[in-house]
């Protein structure tokens, strides 16, 4: 830390604290160079010639002369490969066990000495030297894997320090993809949804300025012509991925494909690619990595992330005001600022969270609204301290390479950081927040699992050489890291799961990785300040959905939006159209609330809620498909019709499930904007005149909305007045169909909910809906109301 830097933490912690904050950048530095073993000569490997091969059920493992590879294509078609013995398992994106291999499938010769598996959806080819094909059954090629390189240690008389498959060695493996392919996925990437040339650090850190997001996953998610593929590297440890998109006509004519370079610091090289259209991809990943977990019903409506300045009063009067303004809430997400396991000063409180729990979520309950307190993960190290004591007592907290505890530093001093990846540290965890469901709380909202350490400079992570178990395992922070929150998360759910089994857990994590949407969602955090936020917002949540984390959302508000009236509208009216709604009080000068802004934006802000609510049924319908199909609820425009150019390049709108198209403002000052459609009839929801795609339209954006589209033929579930369930229709063409699904609302719990299918039809200028069931059809049974006529 230079002098600068001191100065800054003095300043930011107090002389004390800030000695401690130095002392707190320094010790991982010295405690790494002790306890990881040095970088010395390297010697590079790549696999060599083919010399044998192994047949077994779905593929089978292909000999070189300095590697092997093992391949399996599975009975849905997905596709797995490891070089140096890696399996699938163990791994911590997987939902249990692996999926059974495609007993049709057989590994068979190719042309020039290489391989090959051929199955119903894919053919996987392998090269004499180690370069993998993913084809489409009718030949066309979705993805090339070149023979990968390893970098290993070299012992003393120069020979490979390592075993192969240990884990030691870094690699690097190059992809290509045909020229005309668009990348998507790695996460939630704000300068996403589309990922342009360049290079994708794999390291979740709270996210600032050009770090990587909170959340991080290899996940690549790839459009072209000849279909659709997403590619999971499945290795945690801290890597890069770099970009470029290829060019057609590149070269005297002859295309340049797309191409990707993964290198990794360690940990296995293994793979898994699912293939078919982007709805039968993720419905394969979602297979894979586990079906995401069904929030709460109460969780699809309007959410408050507040400070507790000023004290229960305070909150209880935040929140009668959004009810006295027509504003009501479903829950308060609320942080006391005591972010080192629930203790600050003297404090001697059981848990984390608010200083009276109880007492706050029986007043919020009496007024619809349920209490869901933040928590980081950091615990106070002080002997006494009940969350520390009851920690040690199971030896919860992570170690250093000497055997210490190891310590972060905040304002209350030194914290202690839970190893997640211990089964008996995330049953202790969840026994803590098991107790907080008794004492009335509803969920819980995870902060800072990155895990971060509040430091004024340098890397906020914990020490590299920091242990974990792993599961039994046993390994380092280089590993750990990335799946910290994954396992927050697990241990928050299941703790949640145990205490009131009959209810569905609601837990929201800022940090997670491939496989986090089994435990819970995310919010869109540390996405610019002003205008580019509101973009970088929507990135991240399409960026997620495509990974397989459909619950997520930006919290409208807050600090950074300064006090343009403008930009918290649009911020809010986006927020309305996806799947967490939230919004979050500012901890700075101007406005906090909505009416601060003025009476026009209240009305605004109003309107944009009613039609939330109005949709509630509509979400509710898209959360349980999301659950039984991984389909996420907010989708790209190119998403039914990947093979359109024009939408995969469309970053600017989005489909809310099959049957809206909505388009938010995300530009000072505009009040008209240009949407660009996919095939099919359209209907601005406002005026109600029909438009066909594909093509652009210029549509009128006053601040009183955002621009909304319906799909010709679309059967919406809605609410008609206080609690009826009513079927809103949009007129499909002149002798055309339409239809939609509806899930009713079966509260919080885990009663099954049936999906009701219904049809719509257009004969001589009248619509007609009816039910669709296994013995025919029959008239829908609830209100239907039809627009677009």
């Amino acid at each position: 830390m230079n002098g600068r830097g001191l100065l800054r933490s003095v300043k930011v912690f107090g002389s004390a604290g800030g000695l401690r904050a130095v002392r707190s950048v320094w010790r991982p530095r010295r405690t790494d160079a002790w306890g990881l073993p040095l970088r010395g000569p390297e010697r590079a490997r790549v696999p060599g010639p083919a010399t044998a091969a192994e047949p077994a059920p779905g593929g089978g493992t292909i000999r070189f002369a300095r590697s092997s590879l093992r391949l399996c294509v599975s009975a849905g078609g997905t596709v797995f490969w490891g070089w140096d013995g890696a399996g699938p398992l163990p791994s911590y994106a997987l939902a249990g066990g692996t999926p059974e291999p495609d007993p049709r499938a057989s590994l068979e010769p190719d042309t020039d000495g290489g391989w090959r598996i051929v199955s119903e959806r894919v053919t996987v080819a392998v090269s004499r030297y180690g370069a993998v094909e993913i084809r489409t059954p009718g030949g066309l090629m979705l993805r090339r894997d070149l023979p990968p390189r390893w970098w290993e240690p070299v012992a003393d008389g120069g020979a490979p320090g390592a075993p192969e498959g240990s884990g030691a060695a870094r690699w690097a493996q190059r992809s290509e993809v045909p020229a005309d392919a668009r990348f998507f996925g790695l996460g939630g990437r704000p300068d996403g949804p589309r990922l342009r040339d360049g290079s994708y650090r794999l390291w979740n850190t709270a996210a600032a300025g050009g770090e990587p997001p909170s959340v991080t996953m290899p996940v690549q998610f790839v459009v072209s012509d000849a279909g659709t593929h997403l590619a999971f590297h499945d290795n945690s440890w801290d890597g890069r991925l770099t970009l470029a998109e290829g060019e057609e006509g590149a070269g005297s004519g002859h295309d340049r494909p797309g191409t990707g370079e993964l290198r990794m610091e360690g940990g296995p090289l293994r793979c898994w690619v699912v293939v078919g259209t982007p709805a039968r991809v993720l419905h394969g990943w979602a297979a894979l990595t586990g079906a995401p977990a069904l929030p709460p019903s109460w969780a699809l409506g309007p959410q408050y992330a507040r400070g507790e300045s000023g004290g229960t009063a305070e909150v209880l009067r935040a929140v009668d005001e959004y009810r006295e303004r027509g504003m009501p809430l479903s829950a308060v997400h609320l942080d006391d600022g005591e972010r080192n396991g629930g203790e600050r000063g003297g404090g001697r409180r059981r848990l984390p969270g608010p200083r009276d729990p109880a007492g706050l979520a029986a007043e919020l309950r009496e007024r619809g609204v349920r209490l869901v307190p933040v928590v980081d993960p950091a615990v106070r190290a002080e002997p006494g301290n009940p969350v520390y004591d009851g920690g040690r007592a199971v030896d919860a907290f992570v170690r250093g390479a000497r055997g210490g505890e190891v310590l972060g530093t905040a304002r209350t001093g030194a914290c202690a950081y839970p190893d997640f990846t211990d089964p008996s540290v995330r049953e202790w965890w969840g026994g803590l927040c098991g107790e907080r469901l008794q004492q009335g709380c509803s969920g819980v909202v995870y902060d800072r699992n990155e895990p971060v350490r509040p430091v004024p400079s340098g890397d906020p992570a914990l020490p590299r050489s920091a242990r974990h178990a792993l599961d039994g395992r046993g390994g380092d922070h280089r590993e750990a890291h990335n799946v910290y929150g994954l396992t927050m998360a697990r241990a928050g759910y299941e703790g949640l799961r145990r205490a009131r089994p009959g209810e569905r857990p609601f837990v929201l994590s800022r940090s997670g990785w491939a496989g986090m949407q089994r435990y819970g969602g995310t919010w869109a955090d540390g996405t610019p300040a002003g205008w580019p936020g509101l973009r970088a917002s929507l990135a991240r949540v399409l960026g997620l959905g495509l990974c397989g984390v459909p619950y997520a959302g930006p919290l409208a508000g807050g600090p950074g939006d300064g006090p343009s009236p403008e930009l918290f509208l649009r911020r809010y009216q986006l927020a309305a159209w996806l799947p967490l709604f939230g919004t979050r009080a500012g901890d700075g000068p101007g406005p906090r609330e909505p009416w601060e802004y003025g009476p026009g934006v209240l009305e605004h802000a109003r309107a944009a809620l009613a039609e939330r609510e109005r949709l509630r049924p509509y979400f509710i319908t898209l959360a349980r498909l999301a659950r039984t199909t991984g389909a996420p609820y907010v989708r790209p425009v190119w998403w039914g019709t990947p093979e359109d150019r024009a939408l995969r390049d469309c970053e600017d709108a989005f489909l809310l499930g099959d049957s809206l198209l909505v388009a938010p403002v995300l530009t000072r000052g505009a009040d008209r904007r240009a949407v660009r459609l996919p095939r099919g009839r359209w209907y601005d929801t406002a005026t109600g005149r029909a438009y066909e795609g594909p093509g652009q339209v210029l549509l009128d954006a006053p601040l009183s909305r955002v621009p909304v589209l319906a799909r010709a033929g679309a059967v919406l579930p809605v609410r008609d007045g206080d609690a009826g369930l009513a079927l809103e229709v949009w007129a499909p063409a002149e002798g055309r169909t339409g239809g939609g699904l509806v899930v009713r609302d079966t509260g919080d719990g885990w009663e099954p909910a049936g999906m009701e299918r219904y049809q719509s039809r257009r004969s001589d200028g009248r619509v007609v809906v009816e039910r669709v069931t296994g013995d025919g059809v029959e008239e829908a049974g609830l209100p239907v109301r039809v627009r677009g006529l």
